[in-house]
């Protein structure tokens, strides 16, 4: 007769540790981060900058969180910058000849879903790679930017209403940073508790197996890049209503930037797991290194390589925590 016994429980403690090592890793990394630039130099804590650094982080972590489905899913999406400077410019030009910024706005959230779709349409019905579908989107998007305003800033009239959305303030929080902090717990809600969001998990972990149980798996890839695409959209709108002008060589390096704080914030780039919570704190993350930096007058070539050698060591620390976690749940379970 084979006795049995019940598998030994570990430490609440412990196995909440455990299961968020890359979150709280990423806090305690922002924490520091917000240490030592504040006795680095005497103004980044005043609130002034704080609400610059929030008006500043605000398309990034727009685009970030759509970013976090697109890479939970398994695939890539590089061609984020482009469009986010092909939508300001085409925003520019549309309000330059007179259009109502209600009108242009919408035409550019459904621009945005439409070259995003094209692109998923590629990499889910098409079976092409997302690295080589998104660096052609790159390429294609930023020429078309370029192309249409000929290299030159296109400025946008007086329009207050568009301008208040870049610009204005609610209870004194930068109304860019509300926008982007409604789309994150938007993206959280989704992610963590809609059948959708479980889709878009299943999907990254097994695609072969999601579609196995009736589960639209090649949609679901699709729809990813056309969340991403709505988001550069906004991520557009974003900046053109902030500095009233448009330009084909905005956000150029954006996309280096979106990847390294979703990875950052440990969404695993194998696919199968993201974090919108995450996503938040590496994106802030990534914006309070770039303003520290500048307030203390370093190079600001210098972000680049620190941007670099971020997402180098979080794609470390990315796969070393989640190959560390796999193995220890898998000898509790045994």
């Amino acid at each position: 007769m084979t006795a049995y016994t019940e598998r030994r429980q570990g430490s609440a403690v412990a196995d909440f540790f455990l299961e968020h090592a890359q979150v709280l890793s990423i806090a305690a990394f922002l924490t520091m981060c917000v240490f030592v630039f504040s006795i680095g130099t005497g103004n980044f804590l005043t609130f002034g900058n704080i609400l610059n650094v929030l008006r500043q982080a605000a398309p990034l972590l727009v685009v970030a969180v759509a970013m976090t489905f697109v890479i939970t899913t398994g695939g890539i999406d590089l061609s984020v910058g482009s469009l986010v400077a092909l939508v300001n410019a085409v925003a520019a030009i549309a309000l330059a000849a007179g259009l109502p910024w209600p009108l242009v706005v919408v035409g550019m959230l459904a621009f945005g879903a439409l070259i995003g779709l094209l692109q998923g349409w590629f990499v889910a019905y098409q079976d092409i790679p997302a690295f080589i579908v998104t660096l052609a989107g790159l390429s294609i998007l930023r020429g078309i930017a370029l192309f249409l305003t000929q290299g030159y800033s296109i400025p946008i009239g007086d329009e207050p209403g568009f301008f208040f959305i870049g610009r204005g303030t609610l209870f004194g929080i930068p109304m860019p940073a509300i926008i982007a902090v409604g789309i994150a717990i938007l993206g959280y809600v989704i992610l963590a508790s809609t059948k959708y969001g479980r889709q878009v998990v299943a999907v990254g972990s097994n695609a072969e197996a999601a579609r196995r149980v009736g589960m639209p798996a090649k949609w679901t890839i699709a729809s990813v890049y056309m969340v991403a695409g709505v988001a550069s959209a906004v991520a557009g709108i974003l900046l053109a209503a902030r500095l009233g002008s448009g330009s084909s060589n905005a956000a150029v390096g954006f996309e280096l930037q979106v990847i390294a704080a979703v990875v950052l914030g440990g969404t695993s780039l194998m696919g199968g797991r993201g974090t919108i919570l995450g996503t938040v704190l590496g994106t802030l993350t990534i914006a309070v290194i770039g303003n520290g930096l500048i307030l203390m007058r370093i190079s600001p070539f210098f972000t680049q390589i620190v941007t670099g050698a971020i997402i180098l060591i979080a794609i470390w620390l990315n796969t070393r925590i989640f190959n560390t976690n796999f193995r220890i749940k898998r000898r509790r379970a045994e």
